[in-house]
């Protein structure tokens, strides 16, 4: 299948969700009749990124990766979290096997679409100097010929010090910025790309998160694409030098079955819109909307922890 464009947008600023397989979305996202085998094809079409966050819990097929890059349009991108068996263990710098068994699972097939590689630790990991140095020593520039940048999500408080910063800095790792009451929020550049995962839709808007909220998101996203740091963030050690070339924001958790349409409606006010629209065809049972005890039990289900 030949790959189509993207709509118009800034080309360094990149929009999406976490995973394209949720059944609530299929309730308030995907149209009616929509196969489940075409709902990245479709996803990828009204969104500018997608977070892959199987990768996380088990290893995936060189094919898949393959697969997914040729059902997503020109420009579209892919970001990849990176296994748990790498980053939740006691010492991170024996952690060189399972490092190297996600980087060579077939990642590189993504090829231009690859964007960074999230490697997210447990709320209870703090941070150790020499140990996280180490880890970073352990993560490789490229596989395959494609380059890999990499994003810390950090979720203990102790990283929230000048030294994890500089560390990051020398390796050029961007941290993950989280708005989740949940985990330390701080927003301090430590690479050339901002990685921000939101986490705090609210069920009851149907955008996941107010007008005004998302109003102030796009004037972030603005600022960050234009080599600027936003003032009302907090962080650490001040403004920096750093100065981003890419953004990358994702709508992650919270009230989940939100997220496509807070994408969606950043989006808008980041001037995108949608290129073109999937073809569907109706099934027998699309006409059937399913009932409320089916739609919760749909939603209790596919709950996964971000």
């Amino acid at each position: 299948m030949a790959a189509a464009k993207q709509g118009k947008s800034a080309s360094n600023i990149h929009i999406g969700i976490g995973g394209w397989n949720y059944a609530p979305w299929r309730d308030n996202f995907y149209p009616a009749g929509l196969a489940q085998a075409r709902e990245l094809e479709y996803a990828s079409r009204h969104l500018t990124a997608i977070e892959i966050n199987s990768t996380y819990h088990g290893t995936q097929k060189r094919s898949s990766f393959a697969n997914w890059r040729d059902a997503t349009p020109d420009g579209f991108v892919f970001s990849v979290k990176a296994s748990r068996f790498a980053t939740n263990r006691r010492v991170l710098a024996e952690g060189a096997d399972s490092i190297s068994r996600f980087i060579d699972s077939g990642i590189a097939e993504l090829r231009d679409k690859l964007g960074p590689i999230v490697w997210q630790f447990a709320p209870t990991k703090q941070f150790v100097a020499d140990d996280f140095e180490a880890f970073l020593d352990l993560l490789p520039d490229a596989v395959e010929g494609v380059k890999l940048r990499h994003v810390m999500e950090v979720r203990h408080e102790s990283f929230m010090c000048e030294e994890y910063l500089k560390l990051s800095r020398r390796f050029k790792a961007a941290t993950v910025f989280t708005d989740s009451p949940k985990y330390p929020s701080f927003a301090d550049l430590t690479s050339d790309f901002v990685y921000a995962r939101l986490m705090n839709a609210g069920e009851k808007i149907v955008t996941g998160y107010a007008p005004k909220d998302l109003d102030q998101w796009a004037q972030r996203v603005g600022a960050w694409a234009n080599g600027k740091a936003p003032d009302d963030l907090p962080r650490v050690d001040g403004p920096g030098k750093l100065k981003p070339k890419e953004v990358f924001l994702f709508f992650i958790n919270g009230a989940k079955e939100r997220a496509p349409a807070a994408a969606g409606a950043l989006l808008e006010r980041l001037g995108w819109s949608p290129s073109e629209a999937v073809p569907v065809k109706a099934k027998a049972a699309a006409s059937k909307a399913p009932s409320a005890k089916t739609a919760t039990a749909r939603k209790t289900s596919a709950r996964k922890v971000a």
